[in-house]
């Protein structure tokens, strides 16, 4: 199972069409070649870009909640102990070939190789996702009520269906539940296109209406309605999950920090977004427990915080935020791990 969002939905939209985490992170260090000499990690432990959560259902479990589901993050995965799985990765980390000795899927190189900028074009006039004020409102989300406000944007989302139109020609990836999230912006309802009783469009489309931010993207029309970016909504949608009885979820989530995260300067802004993402995150994942669902969660910490900086569209600053998520994700998964024995014991 795959679910995303924004970029989480870039990111499952490449897995669901048979590429891998090491395919993706061969990518990015062939645009960000620093990281790439400054690191030689095994790409398959590391995937943090927004708003994405995934799935693996434990193969011990009972037939009745044994549905098929796959992970993302190939260092959470739920055979073995915690601190046996950190060194395992560490080691498989040693083992691996470097970006230069891998060949680099041409698809994700040239699609990574573009920088959508650090700021949106001048917006036009009009409020196109009104519908998020009301369905903030009724939540209690602030920053859905906020989204819904943000007028027209005027990005070019061409890259990101071209995209999708190379990952997939024949309209959709082969891996039978991917599902790509977006928000009627009439209603603030979320959609998981890929999902059954979704409307059915390219796989190009869902990943516009998806990145479809509010204020930068315009909304991408389908089937007679608008839709815009999911995260206005849900930094994750786990809570979508609920129905299908999964053994284990791993949520990776860079736009949530449980607990709250210390900031500086300009990064206190950008803490507010995430505190308001983490509370609908925790209401989400505590519902899936309760429901019987193992969750991981994995989320940044405050070096890699400090790296990304308060515009995580900084494209300038992707190899540093590579370099760091390298270095600190066996703690973090190692973390992750324990503290979800904990909740479970």
């Amino acid at each position: 199972m795959l679910i995303g969002t924004s970029a989480g939905a870039e990111l499952v939209a490449a897995l669901g069409s048979g590429r891998t985490p090491a395919d993706i992170l061969a990518a990015l260090d062939a645009v960000s070649p620093s990281s790439a000499r400054a690191n030689s990690t095994d790409a398959a432990h590391i995937s943090v870009p927004p708003h994405v959560a995934t799935a693996e259902a434990a193969r011990s479990e009972p037939p009745a909640r044994a549905r098929t589901a796959r992970a993302s993050a190939d260092a959470a995965r739920s055979e073995a102990a915690a601190p046996s799985r950190a060194a395992q990765a560490s080691a498989a980390a040693r083992s691996e070939p470097t970006t230069d000795q891998r060949a680099v899927d041409p698809v994700l190189a040239k699609h990574l190789a573009i920088d959508p900028g650090r700021f949106p074009p001048i917006p036009a006039l009009g409020w196109p996702a009104l519908g998020l004020v009301g369905a903030g409102i009724k939540a209690g989300s602030t920053y859905q009520a906020l989204a819904g406000l943000l007028p027209r944007g005027r990005g070019d989302a061409t890259w990101l269906r071209e995209f999708g139109e190379a990952l997939a020609p024949n309209g959709w990836v082969d891996h039978p539940a991917t599902w790509l999230v977006a928000a009627d912006a009439a209603t603030g309802a979320r959609v998981a296109f890929g999902a059954e009783g979704a409307p059915k469009v390219d796989l190009g489309t869902a990943i516009a209406a998806s990145w479809g931010i509010p204020g930068w993207f315009p909304p991408v029309s389908a089937h007679g309605r608008d839709y815009v970016d999911g995260g206005s909504v849900s930094t994750a949608s786990v809570d979508l999950l609920i129905p299908l009885e999964l053994d284990e979820v791993i949520v990776i989530a860079p736009m949530a920090s449980e607990g709250g995260a210390p900031a500086r300067g300009m990064d206190r802004v950008e803490r507010l977004l995430r505190a308001q993402m983490t509370r609908v995150l925790d209401r989400e994942i505590a519902a899936l427990r309760a429901a019987g669902t193992r969750v991981i969660r994995i989320e940044p910490g405050p070096t890699e915080l400090a790296t990304m900086g308060p515009n995580f569209m900084d494209v300038k600053r992707r190899a540093a935020t590579l370099s760091a998520a390298r270095a600190a994700l066996p703690d973090l998964v190692a973390h992750a791990i324990s503290r979800t024995e904990g909740v479970i014991g």
